[in-house]
């Protein structure tokens, strides 16, 4: 058996994820309606719309099978979502990545497999569309085109929540889905007693790369800062762009020396990125952050207020020194 690849994106890909806050939801009809369409056009006992969180596969919407989610490292999913289409396998017994697969040989007992990527508006394979049949058979062009276009149904109405929650320029979360995303994770910190913190961040004289370069310019800068912010935090972090030349990170389990040494971190990512592709200026920020404490903060809206006012005090600290 081979594990599947991890994505050369997975930060990304994981970050988009989970702020669709689509994970360990009810079934819905709008997918369930898709998975059964596919599940009776193409004569299969099994039909799954399945989404590879970072050490799982979940179904989203599952027909034929009586679990709800299993490992990533033996998923034919993990491997589907590498591909540019669909990933079809004809018989698994013959497959050298999957002869000996948990799922071929156990149940329940995966012969035949066709998986069609479920990606994000900016490209990210997040799941797949997939049927799955106990006896080997073929699977014609024709036939994966009417897979796509199912799966394309899918995409969809994925995309249409990723639009509400996701800031259009950076392809991170916007202030709507960091509060969807951030209300759920303080809620499991609260009952489960687990720390986190909120890191408020502002760029430094953004409005002067505006002004010297452009707004195309200026763009260029706010991406490349979520960039680097994806790269340096965690992927269990949760980001987003409030807007303007705000971001934000939500960290859990992270003691306020490893905030300090990720923030390190992260700084000399942006200074390595802006060498690198040769930028006119260094893209630089000011911050303050806040350590969660359930008494004291009711909401994360009263979290975003202080470490605002703490970067404020950081940002006010540069220019009288």
């Amino acid at each position: 058996m081979k594990l599947p690849k991890i994505p050369d994106d997975e930060q990304v890909r994981l970050s988009q994820l989970r702020a669709l806050a689509i994970l360990d939801t009810p079934s819905e009809e709008r997918f369930d309606c898709v998975t059964r369409m596919a599940k009776r056009l193409f004569g299969v006992p099994i039909a799954l719309v399945s989404l590879v969180d970072e050490n799982r596969q979940w179904f989203k919407s599952c027909f034929g099978l009586d679990v709800s989610e299993t490992e990533r490292s033996i998923s034919f999913c993990g491997h589907a979502i590498l591909n540019k289409s669909a990933l079809v396998i004809n018989d698994a017994t013959l497959d050298e990545r999957f002869f000996d697969n948990p799922l071929v040989i156990g149940e329940p007992y995966i012969r035949f497999y066709a998986g069609q990527p479920l990606r994000t508006l900016s490209g990210q394979g997040l799941g797949t569309l997939c049927i799955i049949d106990q006896t080997p058979r073929d699977f014609s062009d024709e036939d994966i085109t009417m897979l796509a276009n199912l799966a394309g149904m899918v995409e969809r109405e994925i995309m249409a929540v990723q639009l509400t929650i996701s800031d259009e320029l950076t392809k991170i979360s916007n202030r709507r889905g960091f509060l969807t995303l951030t209300r759920y994770c303080l809620e499991v910190c609260k009952r489960g007693s687990f720390p986190a913190s909120l890191v408020f961040f502002d760029l430094d004289k953004f409005k002067e790369i505006n002004d010297a370069h452009g707004h195309a310019e200026g763009d260029r800068a706010l991406k490349i800062f979520a960039d680097e912010m994806m790269g340096s935090f965690r992927t269990s972090d949760i980001f987003a762009r409030l807007g303007g030349d705000e971001f934000v990170v939500l960290l859990t389990n992270t003691s306020t020396e490893g905030i300090q040494q990720l923030i390190v971190r992260f700084k000399a990512s942006l200074r390595s990125r802006c060498t690198s592709d040769c930028l006119p200026y260094f893209i630089e920020f000011s911050f303050g952050f806040v350590d969660y404490e359930p008494l004291k903060h009711e909401s994360i809206e009263d979290m975003l207020i202080e470490a605002d006012k703490a970067m404020y005090e950081n940002k006010k600290s540069k220019h009288n020194a």
